[in-house]
């Protein structure tokens, strides 16, 4: 026999045209005869074998070659009728006693279930090759007859799971049987009665292909009563099922019926005594009972439960499932029924117990629905779950499907949401904390639609009603640090346009947000959230401390309020903000930005102490032109209302935290910012322009103002408000041009139109803007100064609407209008506010003084500069101003007048002038009567002093004066003149001197440490009583009253108290020593007093008489407390002590020359030789040391040798250089040497020696220098000294 299906003893006698080789595209098949094939089929004479061979050929040619047979068939229908009929009888050889043509019997006798298994087969894709009503229904006809004739049982399984088949392969016989064959449907319900398991899973598994035929669109015809006996016999056989396959066709049957709000209904309800069994049109009648058993509770809940509790993933997924998609059409009564049924535990339960995708997403999406309804919280089973919830999210977020977790996230957030506060849902502060680490494991997942649920869950755990006690701060945190760290991952979105020049382009934002902006605008909520919590728990003292902490927790990782704000606050500065910037920089989105304003507007909530410093950062980075440019954008026309409340409330908080700061560069009082707070509170939702309408709105005329924060011009003050804060702030939205002429222009109008003038809060903005603005603007015309000097001139004090910036110092003095009339009042309060600026920065608590800073001093000598008439009114504030303002004033002209470069030559005669004059006033008013003798002294006396110091300061400036008193012009004269006759007359400063030296004269013992004065006091005092003596000898003037002072004392304390004494001190003392031994002690200054320790007693002898009050013995004293002084290493003290033993030796030498040689020849002066020459090269060769060998050999002391001293100094030049010697230094060698060549010294000098010493002098006076110009005054800590008090002579 060939592969060929042909039957040679039958088809010479068929017509070829049934027959065909059927086959692949390619080429080759079978030969196929129709004809031979049903002889065949219908033939007792051919074996089972080669009938099961020709239908295993027809199979493979209907699966190879889609057509060709229905192609062949297409000829007559007849044929194919044919061969349809000869398939259902094709086997009835081996029931010899049963041929019945076009009988289904076979499907019953043959018990070759192989061939049978074929026959059904082959017929099914023989009917579903010919596609024809004719074929199918034929078959139908005929199952429906044996259903009818012969209602029988289990012999009918294999007819049933043909229909099955043929249901599935025919779509077209699924409408036909549920159109034209009911009876037929209802002898199929009818078999559900049977008591064989395997009979009805066949049955059931027709009903769901009669269910699945093209998507369910066949069922919709079945009729309602078919249907609903359907759904009452299906509930019956579920319960009652034993067998895993009966029970897994009745709940897959059940599961699509559940998918039909018609047949939810009756299978929520049971079966009822409307739903009639009906009866079978033949055969076997079942009873009423069997399909009328209506229980008291709804079975559906209970059937779905027993088969949660089955070990059965597979069932358990179907059962959840099946509760989903019940709860679907039958949300408010079915959800009721299954939580009554106790469902939602047992669903829990499974969560807990199992780690399978489909099965925990089936259970998520079952609670979901179950949350709905209140009695879901009502019973508490949320409560009871939660743990079972978050355990499985745990596992659910390591597995691959990442919708399941997502699934579990909304399920969490649903739980969160609906949980009634009364009810707490944590218990303890475990639980939360787990509930804290999936969200942040969920926030933290690689799938932004997972973190996005993930981020909505975390919105609704920071509910205050979720909290545990204590409140678990540090969970919190992880959350928002793990959503921190996936924002800024977020990846730009795709945008078709970007931002260009700086500036939004006008497009609202796309319907459909991408997945970032979903994730954005859900993480933006949660932080929200995060921080309405911080907000809520800092109002509640118990939740601030949380002193429900364990005293283990207690340390540094203790959960803190001020941790959890802390770490919002550090959030949201350092990545929120620019992640949400960026990725809004192409087109904006009103919903994300609304989340984004009110979660900086709850910034300002968190840490008030760190408040200031946000807000200042945020206006400096340019929020007030962003929140503007967005209202402007997307809030113009009442577009997005929410967005442009949310900007409005941020601009108001930034504005009133950047108005209630401390800052005295505003000049803001309380009610000023209570005023600006109203305006803009009022105001900014109505202020939705773009930056470029913004001159056009300040530049509107409206009308009349009626109120100051309501009306026409309101927004315009607004605007101007917030602009000044802006601007404040280094944003500037608009060019300084633009900015200037607006607000110029504003004033004006204001003025013309008659309105009231603008808040004194809107005028300092004004003015600010103005100030500001004015460097890259031109001059105001005549008419806008004009209205700007009126706007100045409303306030009743100009104070009001200071504020200290340099540009309203230049902004006045650039106008001569402004600055006649508001020139002097802005420079005493630049002053008055640098000073107090000054004292807060240094942290000063007292009241003196504070020089201004070098930043503000530079701005005001910038002023000074360019406009020098300045200099008049820092002169008038000094002679006439108050204490604090004349010291001030005084500190900015020192400072100018320590830079020549910077006046121009006139400024130091116009100051002598202007000096002079206030010093004939004050030496009129000084000598009136009863200064001195208990009067009152007027007012203008107390700015004598800082006349004084301003006369120093004039002199020092000019070197060229201050070089000589033979040099000075006739003004100088008359101002020093004037100076000290002030000083000497002034017996209120002589009454001062005198308590300064009776305290240096008072021992230690006797005078409490507190009482000292000052060393700084003691000092300028001996340095002004110096000056004093030197002045009054030089230039006689009387002396009303003299100082009394005590030598003794003094020399003592030199020689004594000079461990224990400031080297300034000593050198100041020096110095006064100094000019007394200069005048031989007679002065009209002071009074010299001398004591038993210096010229022994009385009777005087001659020498001590010579010398009095100094005595021999004080002059003894007095050199070696000098001796030790110039051991020491400051500068000024050496200075000091060099002069001092100077004078004190021509004192000697002119009241007693044996005195001299013997003080200078003493051995003490050989031993402060030898330290002084041997402290090494820079010593040897230092001024102070030359200086001290000259005066020695100009005394005649015989303590200074040729060899080894003065040739020592000599070879120590020649090493060095004298060109490498400071002018000072070769001046001193100079006199020294000239001191050798002079004769002065004993033994005098070989020729050779003094040849050698001639030839160094020639030498140093060649490369002679003259010394480079310094100023005159010196300043040291506290101490002004006169450089030329200390210069060597």
């Amino acid at each position: 026999m060939s592969g060929d299906i042909v039957y040679d003893k039958f088809h010479f006698r068929h017509d070829s045209k049934w027959s065909g080789r059927l086959g692949p595209a390619e080429g080759g098949g079978l030969l196929l005869c129709v004809a031979c094939v049903i002889e065949m089929i219908e033939s007792d004479d051919i074996a089972v074998v080669r009938k099961s061979f020709a239908l295993s050929g027809i199979s493979g040619v209907l699966k190879c070659s889609p057509g060709a047979m229905r192609e062949l068939l297409r000829q007559d229908h007849r044929v194919g009728l044919r061969l349809t009929a000869s398939l259902l009888v094709g086997f009835c050889e081996f029931r010899t006693s049963h041929r019945v043509f076009c009988h289904p019997e076979m499907f019953r006798t043959v018990v070759d279930s192989d061939t049978l298994q074929k026959v059904g087969q082959v017929l099914i894709q023989l009917l579903a090759e010919l596609q024809g009503d004719l074929s199918h229904r034929f078959v139908l006809d005929e199952i429906h007859k044996q259903l009818r004739d012969q209602l029988g049982g289990k012999s009918f399984l294999p007819t049933f799971s043909f229909l099955g088949s043929l249901i599935e392969a025919v779509p077209d016989a699924a409408h036909s049987l549920v159109t034209q064959y009911v009876p037929m449907l209802d002898h199929l319900c009818s078999a559900l009665l049977h008591p064989d398991d395997g009979l009805k899973a066949s049955v059931l598994t027709v009903w769901l292909r009669l269910h699945e035929a093209a998507q369910g669109a066949a069922v919709q015809a079945l009729p309602a009563v078919l249907r609903d006996r359907v759904c009452v016999l299906l509930l019956q056989t579920l319960s009652n099922a034993s067998s895993p396959p009966l029970i897994h066709s009745c709940v897959g049957l059940l599961w699509v019926l559940l998918k039909q709000g018609e047949a939810v209904s009756v299978l929520m309800d049971g079966p009822g005594a409307q739903h009639s069994a009906g009866g079978s049109q033949g055969g076997q009648k079942p009873s009423q009972n069997q399909e009328q058993q209506s229980p008291d509770r709804c079975p559906l809940p209970l059937i779905l439960k027993k088969l949660l509790l089955s070990g059965d993933e597979t069932l358990q997924t179907a059962s959840a499932k099946c509760i989903a998609a019940a709860l679907v059409h039958s949300a408010g009564r079915g959800s009721a029924a299954f939580i009554e049924a106790d469902i939602p535990e047992f669903l829990f339960d499974r969560l807990a117990a199992t780690g399978n995708e489909v099965l925990l997403w089936s259970v998520y999406s079952c609670l979901l629905l179950l949350t709905e309804d209140g009695l879901f919280f009502s019973q508490c089973h949320s409560v009871y779950g939660i743990d079972s919830l978050v355990r499985s999210l745990k596992e659910a977020l390591r597995l691959t499907t990442l919708e399941v977790p997502k699934q579990g996230l909304l399920l969490l957030t649903e739980i969160l949401e609906r949980q009634p506060s009364s009810v707490h849902l944590f218990s303890s502060g475990a639980g939360f904390a787990a509930a804290s680490e999936a969200v942040a494991a969920g926030v933290s997942s690689s799938c932004l639609l997972v973190a996005t649920q993930a981020a909505a869950a975390a919105a609704a755990l920071f509910r205050l009603n979720h909290q545990p006690r204590p409140v678990q701060y540090r969970e919190m945190e992880a959350v928002i640090e793990a959503a921190t760290r996936r924002f800024s991952e977020l990846p730009l979105p795709a945008r078709a346009h970007r931002r260009s020049s700086g500036s939004l382009r006008r497009s609202e934002a796309s319907v459909h947000a991408s997945r970032p902006e979903e994730f954005l605008l859900s993480a933006l909520l949660s932080f929200e959230a995060a921080c309405r919590l911080a907000e809520e728990c800092a109002s509640d003292p118990l939740l601030k401390e949380n002193s429900f902490t364990a005293p283990s927790q207690v340390g540094p990782t203790e959960d803190t309020l001020e941790s959890l704000s802390g770490c919002l606050l550090r959030c949201c500065d350092s990545v929120w903000i620019p992640t949400v910037l960026r990725m809004c920089e192409g087109e904006p989105n009103p919903q994300v930005l609304q989340n984004f304003y009110a979660v900086l507007s709850s910034q300002f909530a968190l840490l008030p102490s760190l408040t200031p410093v946000f807000a200042s950062k945020l206006a400096s980075s340019g929020f007030y032109r962003l929140a503007l440019e967005h209202k402007g954008l997307l809030c113009a026309g009442n577009r997005n209302p929410g967005l442009n409340a949310s900007c409005s409330g941020f601009l108001q908080k930034l504005s009133v935290c950047l108005l209630s700061q401390p800052d005295q560069a505003s000049g803001a009082c309380q009610q000023d910012a209570e005023e600006a707070e109203a305006l803009l509170l009022y105001n900014l939702p109505s202020l939705c322009y773009r930056p470029c309408d913004w001159p056009a709105l300040l530049r509107e005329a409206p009308g009349p103002q009626l109120c100051e924060y309501k009306g026409p011009r309101a927004t315009q003050y607004c605007l101007l408000s917030v602009l000044h804060l802006a601007h404040r702030h280094g944003d500037r939205p608009l060019s300084d041009q633009t900015v200037f002429s607006s607000v110029a222009w504003l004033l004006r109008s204001v003025q013309e139109q008659g309105d009231c003038a603008p808040p004194r809060s809107v005028l300092r903005s004004a003015l600010y803007l103005l100030a500001a603005a004015q460097d890259k603007s031109p001059d105001l015309d005549e008419a806008s100064l004009n209205c700007v000097s009126k706007a100045m001139s409303s306030c009743q004090n100009f104070s009001s609407l200071y504020f200290h910036h340099p540009a309203l110092l230049f902004l006045v003095w650039r106008y001569p209008e402004l600055a006649d009339k508001f020139g002097s009042t802005v420079l005493e309060l630049w002053l008055i506010k640098a000073g107090e600026r000054t004292a807060v920065q240094a942290g000063s608590a007292d009241g003196r003084q504070d020089p201004v800073t070098d930043a503000e001093t530079e701005e005001l000598l910038s002023l000074i500069k360019k406009h020098p008439t300045a200099t008049l009114t820092l002169l008038k504030a000094v002679c006439a101003g108050e204490a604090l303002l004349a010291g001030r004033a005084l500190a900015a002209l020192e400072a100018l007048l320590s830079r020549p470069r910077d006046y121009d030559d006139d400024l130091s005669a116009r100051l002598k002038s202007a000096s002079l004059q206030a010093l004939q006033r004050l030496s009129v008013d000084n000598v009136g009567p009863g200064v001195g003798q208990g009067q009152q002294v007027v007012p203008g006396v107390d700015s004598l002093p800082l006349v004084l110091k301003l006369l120093c300061a004039t002199q020092a400036s000019d070197l060229s004066s201050s070089s000589s008193f033979s040099r000075m012009d006739g003004v100088d004269f008359k101002l020093l003149y004037h100076a000290v006759s002030m000083l000497l007359s002034n017996g209120g400063l002589m009454g001062q001197l005198q308590m300064l030296l009776s305290s240096t004269s008072t021992s230690s013992s006797s005078l409490a440490s507190s009482a000292h004065p000052p060393s700084a006091l003691l000092c300028c005092g001996h340095l002004l009583l110096s000056s004093l003596i030197t002045l009054q000898r030089l230039h006689p003037a009387q002396v009303p009253q003299s100082v009394s002072w005590n030598l003794e004392a003094a020399v003592q304390q030199l020689l004594l108290q000079k461990r224990n004494t400031d080297d300034l001190l000593l050198a100041s003392r020096l110095r006064m020593l100094q000019a007394l031994l200069d005048a031989d002690f007679l002065s009209a200054v002071v009074c010299v007093s001398s004591g038993p320790g210096l010229v022994g007693p009385k009777p005087l002898g001659a020498q001590d008489g010579a010398l009095y009050p100094l005595g021999s013995r004080g002059a003894q004293c007095l050199s070696a407390a000098i001796s030790g002084l110039l051991l020491q290493r400051h500068e000024l003290l050496l200075n000091a002590s060099v002069n001092c033993l100077g004078s004190l030796l021509a004192f000697l030498q002119r009241k007693s020359p044996c005195t001299a040689r013997y003080v200078s020849c003493q051995p003490w002066s050989r031993f402060l030789l030898r330290c002084l020459l041997d402290s090494g090269e820079s010593c040897l060769l230092h001024p102070v040391t030359l200086r001290v060998i000259a005066l020695l050999l100009k005394h005649g002391s015989t303590a200074v040798p040729l060899e080894p001293d003065v040739l020592g100094v000599i070879e120590a030049a020649e090493r060095r250089g004298l060109k490498q010697l400071s002018s000072d230094a070769a001046q001193a060698l100079g006199l020294l040497l000239s001191q050798v060549l002079s004769g002065a010294m004993h033994p005098p000098p070989t020729d050779e020696h003094r040849q050698r010493v001639r030839i160094v002098l020639e030498a140093l006076q060649a490369s002679a220098r003259s010394p480079n110009p310094t100023s005159n005054i010196l300043r040291v800590g506290d101490v002004f000294l006169c450089v030329s008090d200390f210069v060597l002579k």
